[in-house]
């Protein structure tokens, strides 16, 4: 039955449909335990059960998607175990403004038990939509194995490794100093806490002393804590203090007295060198404290309101309250003076919210141990980052790290696996509950980050033996933002050692930020940030994976915007008409997979250019993408396809295509041979057009997928070593050329002569051996020149009446287009001097300018910097337009 005739248009929504459900049906993305084969596996950094698809997200399943569809054609068996997190915060959040907002109630309403059964249906309902995003990008995850982070095995491990950490010492309760978030009404950790410079004020107040004898000054940023004040600091040592050591000062709007302490926290550089010390509300304070036995006084509710401590500003919000106390202060008399300052200030990551400095009771994981085979393994190398820039960053906070906090306040999460006896004081840890009555479990629960800490391992099953374990962990390759480099990465590499004995991945790839095109980070509060469902809709999948790896490199922000898809969507476009135009040649050629039948002597220079160059291509990919370099595998494949193949190749190949049956069949060997090859390169970072394509040219079967179809390797490996040596004879002969052919071109436009218009050329050639090529390669240089004599010798040209020829000089020597009945001689130069004259009209304008002081001084840099790039563009042009005269004249 005849094949029938390839569709003008690429239209990506039916084929991108049409594939994806086809590649899962048919579970072509299943990975499974082949002990003797080479295992591939990553483990997919799991979006939030709350998220929807950003252009974060698309850049990061992108180039995960493309390690695994490489390494899938390299004959590896591989598996993307993919996943959502549960997010406490955010997923708890999520659901209480659900209720509050639809049904007038909230989780305290509810109750725990109930809460947690609504959250459950809310993910039942909700909580897949990233999943089913991701498949619109075209990710190859095993969703077979798609796993959450409250699953039950899951919930497992997290108990196992609690209580196995707890037995060795390292896991503790205690009252200790944390960052609290009063909108989630829960502790964080130090990494959950982001820091924003603020426009603030520094309050200095007068704290009496006792005796009457004057006051001392103090500063703070927040005098709504100076409720929580338990003594005043001073140098040790000062001597405008000395005497004052042991005696005590009036706190304001209290009814106490507080001691004045020495202590070093207390600079006599800064200020009046005297300190307010607030041990429950301040890391530095809460030290100082426990050197001298002080009193530790919250002040504040739970939801950052003051609390009962605080007299008649109890219930006021913190910020009102702070508002009131100076008020007050200043109608006692004891504000000394208010700075205006800048300073940062801790901002909850989840809640948005300042985060308030508190002592509390929380659960902790001391990190230190942990932390040593961690640092070892990146700093040994058997971890590597790219970019290795990041392990600087990776080693600061490692060699540094405190003790992780644990708990959350929250209802949504993994409940600690505690209980307690009031009755005698008695703490049971387990991964069962006590036996017997009287016991109450712990109300808090972990660390959203204490289960994804587990998920290399957790994820294949762990703590119970599995084959997924002992076939594809340790996994290979880890790609993720350098935002969670210490959330997530460090912890999962100290997890992998804790508790496999081993390092979790090989290799960590941090994406780019990617920013909008005035440089600013994508936010939906800046309303920068695109949907990817609507620019899949606009541009095509393909397009959008494609575009976003060829604007990204390594190491450096992104500047995203939509437009900048259309280069994926023109390749696409580019790529589709190449192969529609090989169609309309014919069946595909039975020698498409190894040229076997062509006989090596007869191809042509044409031929053996494109071999050499499809070989160098090859060969570059493979080691960017060994390297991490997606961005530049991506640019070798565009300018491979788009200039190399489709622009020079096709076009040289059309006389060969119209010439003997021996030819046109050795030229669409040629042709099939390489497009087969380019299509398996590109299928990794274009999965759609390429598996459509590869079935459209006939390269592969129904019922087969390019997706296993085997990755190019280079023609040595392939034993065409003596091919390749041929090839690179003539390589640089053909560049050459091709160049001739682009200046002659040149040579057209500069002279406005139309493309269709037949024309004559002369060539001086530079050897010999050059010019006997071209006169071989002449049905070639006719046809790309659209000329209609192309006249080779080692002769300048000369013509009869002395008329003009401009020529170009490049590698194979001068390239002539005599004038004489093409065009008005007298016309062209008529208009040339027109240009020329206005040229330098706009010339003497911005030149005036630029020397203008005036201009200079008010105009912003960027102008001046514009009109700069104008003056030497007016430049370039003028010298053109001068050169062109001088041919004519």
């Amino acid at each position: 039955m005849t094949k029938p005739e390839m569709p003008k248009a690429y239209e990506p929504a039916a084929i991108e449909e049409k594939w994806y459900t086809s590649w899962e049906s048919n579970r072509l993305f299943h990975g499974e335990p082949k002990p003797g084969k080479k295992a591939y596996s990553i483990v997919i950094p799991p979006p939030n059960v709350t998220g929807i698809l950003t252009m974060g997200h698309v850049l990061n399943n992108t180039l995960q998607d493309i390690l695994i569809r490489w390494h899938r054609m390299r004959g590896e068996e591989v598996c993307w175990f993919p996943g959502t997190d549960h997010a406490g915060i955010a997923t708890e959040s999520k659901v209480d403004k659900v209720l509050r907002e639809k049904e007038g109630i909230d989780r305290r309403t509810l109750g725990r038990e109930k809460f947690i059964e609504r959250v459950w249906e809310w993910k039942k309902q909700y909580g897949g939509t990233i999943i089913k995003q991701l498949r619109k990008l075209g990710t190859s995850c095993d969703w077979e194995r798609e796993r959450f982070t409250m699953d039950e095995g899951l919930s497992d491990a997290v108990k196992q490794v609690f209580v196995q950490l707890y037995n060795k010492g390292y896991i503790y309760r205690g009252k200790r100093m944390v960052n609290w978030c009063p909108a989630a009404q829960s502790a964080l950790s130090d990494e959950e806490v982001i820091y924003k410079e603020v426009k603030g004020k520094f309050w200095h107040f007068r704290y009496p002393l006792t005796d009457g004898s004057g006051y001392l000054v103090v500063a703070t940023t927040r005098p709504e804590t100076m409720f929580g004040d338990t003594a005043v600091a001073v140098p040790p040592g000062d001597p405008r203090y000395k005497h004052l050591v042991g005696k005590t000062v009036n706190l304001p709007l209290t009814d106490r007295q507080i001691p004045i302490i020495e202590d070093p926290h207390a600079d006599p550089e800064k200020g009046t060198g005297c300190v307010k010390i607030t041990p429950a509300h301040d890391p530095n304070d809460y030290q100082v404290g426990k050197r001298h036995n002080l009193p530790f006084i919250n002040v504040m509710n739970r939801d950052g309101s003051m609390n009962s401590v605080c007299g008649k500003y109890a219930g006021l919000d913190r910020y009102e309250c702070r508002k009131q106390c100076v008020a007050d202060l200043e109608q006692l008399g004891l504000v000394e003076k208010i700075e205006d300052i800048v300073h940062n200030v801790g901002f909850s990551e989840r809640g948005g919210v300042e985060i308030e400095t508190l002592l509390s009771d929380q659960w902790f994981v001391k990190m230190d141990e942990l932390a040593k085979p961690a640092i070892e393994a990146v700093r040994n190398g058997t971890i590597k980052f790219y970019p290795e820039r990041w392990t600087k960053t990776y080693f600061h906070w490692m060699e540094n790290i405190q003790d992780w906090c644990i708990s959350r306040q929250i209802w949504w999460g993994h409940r600690i696996p505690a209980w307690y006896k009031d009755a005698t004081d008695e703490v049971y840890v387990g991964v069962n509950p006590p036996e017997g009555e009287g016991w109450r479990q712990e109300e808090d629960v972990l660390d959203t980050w204490f289960s994804s800490w587990l998920w290399p391992f957790s994820i294949m099953g762990w703590p119970e033996k599995t084959p997924e374990q002992e076939f594809f962990y340790p996994t290979n390759d880890l790609v993720t933002g350098p935002d969670i480099i210490f959330f997530w990465v460090a912890r999962m590499i100290m997890a992998g050692y804790e508790f496999k004995g081993t390092h979790p991945f090989s290799n960590v790839y941090f994406t780019s930020i990617i920013r909008d095109n005035l440089g600013r980070k994508l936010s939906k509060s800046l309303g920068n940030s695109p949907d990817p469902l609507d620019v899949i809709a606009q541009y095509g999948a393909d397009a959008l994976r494609f575009s976003i790896i060829y604007i990204a490199p390594i190491g450096l922000d992104i500047q995203y915007s939509n437009e900048k898809c259309e280069i994926g969507r023109n390749f696409a476009n580019k790529l589709w008409n190449a192969c529609r135009f090989r169609t309309l040649q014919g069946p595909v050629s039975p020698s498409f997979r190894k040229l076997e039948g062509i006989d090596i002597e007869k191809l042509s220079a044409d031929e053996k250019w494109i071999l050499a160059w499809t070989n160098r291509t090859i060969e570059a990919v493979r080691g960017a993408l060994d390297g991490f370099k997606f961005h530049q595998a991506v640019h070798e494949i565009y300018e491979m396809v788009w200039s190399t193949f489709c622009d020079w190749f096709i076009e040289a190949s059309k006389p060969r295509l119209h010439g003997t049956p021996e030819e046109k069949a050795q030229a669409l060997a040629v042709l099939d041979f390489v497009l087969w090859k380019l299509l398996r390169l590109l299928h990794p970072f274009m999965p759609f057009i390429t598996e459509e394509l590869a079935h459209q040219m006939g390269f592969i079967e129904d019922g087969e997928s390019i997706m296993y179809a085997h990755f190019p390797e280079t023609f040595e490996a392939l034993g065409l070593a003596k091919l390749m040596d041929d090839a690179d004879d003539v390589l640089d002969q053909v560049e050459d050329k091709f160049q001739l052919i682009r200046a002659g071109r040149n040579l057209r436009v500069s002279y406005d002569i139309p493309p269709a218009r037949k024309l004559n050329y002369h060539v001086k050639a530079n050897t010999q051996e050059m010019a006997d090529f071209l006169n071989q390669e002449m049905p070639g240089l006719l046809r790309m020149l659209n000329a209609e004599k192309v006249t080779v010798s080692l002769e300048e040209y000369h013509s009869d009446d002395g008329s003009a020829a401009p020529s170009l000089l490049v590698n194979a020597g001068l390239i002539y287009l005599p004038l004489k009945g093409v065009v008005d001689l007298e016309a062209e130069k008529a208009k040339l001097h027109k240009q020329q004259k206005e040229l330098q009209g706009w010339m003497r304008g911005l030149e005036g300018k630029l020397k203008n002081p005036g201009f200079l001084a008010k105009a912003p840099p960027q102008l001046v910097e514009n009109t700069k790039a104008q003056l030497a563009e007016m430049q370039e042009k003028l010298k053109r337009v001068e050169d062109a005269l001088k041919t004519l004249e």
